[in-house]
């Protein structure tokens, strides 16, 4: 995942610690009823009891538009996003609302943009998505997959560790306690008491970098550099070369339940960097000039990543997501599943990092992240290498997204 999990940039910081709640399908609003007084015989009658106060009306996460109505739509080149949307297919085609579009994608040449086209027209309905309060954009940011040197044994230059899952990390399903809990998962671990058993928070970043957590022999690799690790775990992906000259590409497996908090919102908060300043390169040249600090700037952050292996198929394949499939830089897109599910088509219109330059094009929701959390609300796939770390980097931006759902299936959630 990416992911999964925003890069640790300024406000507004998005945290994956308490998960934006999705709302419930909306309800039509409770009718105010209205009191009669009660009669008493030869007295002057009582005021009417005040209305049942209506409870507030969750605004719809769907609505249904026109074609038209995505900005860019028919400027975009649909052949860039086609490789995507087949490995999509690839992981979706058994399942009820996919099997068609993905059997008809089959027949669509690879490089007939208007084809493809006309095929999404087609098959497809585009809904605009909405927050819970009825506004129609949220914050977009950027990852990428950066090149890290590491080595799988510890020595003096690679001393920081990426570890695996530990055992006794428990991740618990409430939808399993309680229906109306769907999508809610939390994590902890078990502690013993004298009133018996019970469920605390895992331990949060600080009590797992000092070997509080029960976390020594799960090391996969190490790295030299802290800082890097941390924005390994904001990314969620990352390939490391090591001593040998070969690379090692390692994934998102699970997360210490803690909730994500914004290294650079913390440095502005503290007048260390201004707004502008806390970009990734902004926060990294500031661990640089205060080496010091950067054990208690990290631990701002209590949320934790650990990680697994994932083999190399093909070195020019993108990181697998949390679909399975490995990501397309520039048409990939981390999303909240929980208002857009994996594989779907996404039409995004934002605008590049640090600019008013339009950026609308079709993406396909491949990946997932702890800090992504919210029905308009994406991270976009940069690629690999220091220009996709740049642009990653300073990717910050306003934006409105579409999902593209089969026409005629059920919505998700319905």
């Amino acid at each position: 995942g990416c992911a999964t999990p925003p890069p640790p940039v300024p406000a507004p910081p998005v945290a994956p610690t308490a998960p934006t709640q999705v709302p419930p399908p909306p309800q039509a609003p409770a009718t105010p009823v209205e009191i009669a007084p009660a009669a008493t015989p030869q007295a002057t009658p009582a005021p009417p009891a005040p209305a049942a106060p209506v409870p507030p009306v969750a605004a719809p996460r769907y609505e249904k538009v026109t074609w038209p109505d995505l900005p860019g739509w028919g400027s975009d080149d649909q052949s860039e996003t086609w490789p995507g949307w087949l490995r999509s297919c690839s992981a979706l085609r058994q399942q009820r609302p996919w099997r068609r579009v993905c059997t008809e994608s089959l027949n669509i040449p690879a490089g007939d943009t208007a084809a493809q086209l006309r095929f999404f027209e087609t098959y497809f309905t585009p809904y605009r998505l909405a927050n819970p309060d009825g506004s129609r954009t949220g914050l977009i940011t950027g990852y990428y997959e950066p090149l890290l040197l590491g080595s799988r044994k510890r020595t003096a230059r690679f001393r920081f560790p990426l570890h695996g899952p530990p055992p006794d990390l428990l991740a618990v399903d409430l939808a399993e306690l309680n229906p109306e809990l769907k999508d809610k998962r939390v994590r902890g671990r078990v502690v013993a008491t004298p009133q018996g058993s019970k469920v605390v928070p895992y331990y949060p970043r600080a009590e797992i970098t000092n070997g509080t957590a029960p976390v020594k022999g799960l090391e996969i690799a190490w790295v030299e550099d802290p800082v890097e690790l941390f924005f390994l775990q904001v990314q969620g992906s990352k390939r490391i070369r090591l001593p040998d000259g070969t690379v090692m590409r390692v994934g998102y497996a699970d997360h210490n339940g803690h909730p994500y908090r914004s290294i650079g919102r913390w440095l502005v908060d503290m007048g260390e960097l201004t707004l502008d300043q806390a970009s990734m390169q902004g926060i990294k040249a500031w661990v640089k000039r205060n080496p010091d600090r950067a054990a208690e700037l990290l631990n701002q952050n209590p949320a934790y990543v650990f990680f697994r292996e994932v083999p190399v198929t093909n070195a020019d394949d993108g990181p697998a997501g949390s679909l399975g499939v490995p990501l397309t830089p520039g048409r990939s897109l981390a999303v909240d599943p929980r208002t857009i599910p994996l594989g779907a088509p996404v039409f995004l219109a934002t605008t590049w990092p640090l600019s008013a330059r339009p950026l609308q094009r079709l993406m396909v929701a491949q990946d997932t992240g702890s800090a992504i959390r919210g029905s308009v609300r994406g991270d976009f796939f940069w690629g690999f290498g220091p220009d996709a770390a740049e642009q990653a980097g300073r990717m910050k931006q306003p934006g409105s997204m579409w999902l593209l759902w089969p026409t005629g299936e059920a919505l998700p959630g319905d």
